[in-house]
């Protein structure tokens, strides 16, 4: 049999790790599992990843970049601030709808990622590249159509990647696209008012200690 190198194996386990969890949740991830739905010794994997959390961690950025990259493509390229923000935030909503196991796939290896010490870091890691990439992606359009930013682009990331982790989490929990559309209609505009300096931030109370 032909030698398979590393990197020619890599992707083919993601792959393989990916179609097994999605069928079966994380808990049956096992390195075992996975190299079994590949059809290679369970060696393979560990040679190739080292251990189950990096590969976990692997599949966690594979499909977060296959969501990106869906997201990048419907980017306009002469429309304004609002508008392309708009659209940005809807292409990503039509992910959730049109890949559903992708998403709930990534909820539950966050939250065993959460228990896991070990890939604790990595979640950590992951989570801030997700930041990065929508804080990019806000200063980019408002760069390309000249819109003054009114609150930092992080504080606009974090503030509509919050909103839309709730989001997916009720379509997931308890689907109803009218009730979707309105509240995913209300974080865009929230969003927007937000960088626009069109929403005041209102005082919260000082938190007690205990």
């Amino acid at each position: 049999m032909a030698h398979v190198s590393a990197a020619e194996r890599r992707p083919q386990l993601i792959k393989a790790a990916i179609d097994l969890m999605t069928r079966e949740g994380v808990a049956a991830g096992s390195t075992r599992a996975i190299a079994a739905e590949l059809g290679v010794a369970q060696a393979t994997v560990h040679y190739t990843f080292g251990t189950k959390e990096e590969l976990y961690r692997a599949v966690m950025e594979q499909l977060t970049e296959d969501l990106i990259a869906q997201v990048e493509r419907a980017a306009p390229e002469d429309a304004g601030f609002e508008a392309t923000f708009a659209a940005l935030a809807a292409a990503l909503w039509r992910t959730v709808g049109e890949q559903p196991a992708s998403h709930q796939l990534l909820t539950e290896l966050s939250m065993f990622a959460l228990r896991t010490p070990r890939l604790r870091e990595g979640l950590r890691s992951h989570y801030s590249g997700i930041v990065d990439v929508t804080t990019r992606l806000v200063n980019e359009a408002a760069e390309r159509t000249g819109h003054h930013l009114a609150q930092p682009a992080e504080t606009l990331a974090r503030f509509f990647l919050a909103g839309f982790d709730g989001l997916t989490m009720q379509h997931l929990s308890l689907p109803d696209d009218a009730a979707e559309h309105a509240a995913l209609q209300a974080l865009v505009s929230a969003v927007v008012a937000l960088a626009g300096g069109r929403l005041d931030f209102v005082p919260l109370p000082a938190a007690r200690r205990a």
